[in-house]
């Protein structure tokens, strides 16, 4: 609940409490950039690893509170948003309707904190042994929903190429 004040000092105290329990709060749970591509592709040392055409890339971080069902419903919405064009140029059609592929792909970097200084800081990504387990049961959990799902390897420095469709690209927090 936001308190109105005239007094300068005190208003300045009540909105930084307000941004510290936002940024305190904030980054804990799992953030996804999915992007609407032609076709995408990730490779590692030079070898394709993955390739999808039309549907989505899923860059996935994972963060310190999640678990299985956080990725459960996740995965519900991402199979039932209406990203994609109908006949009449409308999003209206979800991945299913148009037998689109997903490209799965570990970004811890989405917890990227900048604010101080000019070295991100990560502590708000899981640790790397969650991180992974969670990756992983990601993908498995994501097999049966799409058509394909190809994915990166997880901690692997990876070169991901994409045709971003629109492009559209949305943040799922």
């Amino acid at each position: 609940m936001w308190q109105f004040t005239t007094d300068r000092k005190l208003r300045s105290v009540v909105n930084s409490h307000r941004y510290a329990t936002i940024i305190r709060t904030r980054g804990e749970k799992m953030k996804i950039v999915l992007q609407r591509v032609s076709s995408a592709s990730v490779k590692i040392e030079g070898e394709t690893v993955g390739e999808i055409g039309r549907g989505y890339v899923i860059l996935l971080g994972i963060g310190m509170e999640d678990n299985h069902a956080a990725i459960d419903g996740v995965l519900e919405k991402i199979a039932k948003l209406r990203l994609f064009p109908d006949t009449e140029g409308k999003t209206n059609l979800s991945i299913a309707d148009i037998g689109g592929e997903v490209l799965v792909i570990s970004q811890f970097t989405l917890y990227a904190d900048c604010r101080k200084g000019t070295r991100p800081s990560f502590t708000l990504a899981a640790p790397p042994a969650l991180a992974e387990e969670l990756y992983e049961y990601f993908i498995k959990k994501a097999t049966p929903l799409f058509r394909k799902v190809a994915s990166g390897k997880f901690a692997a420095n990876m070169q991901v190429e994409l045709v971003n469709d629109g492009p559209f690209t949305i943040v799922l927090e």
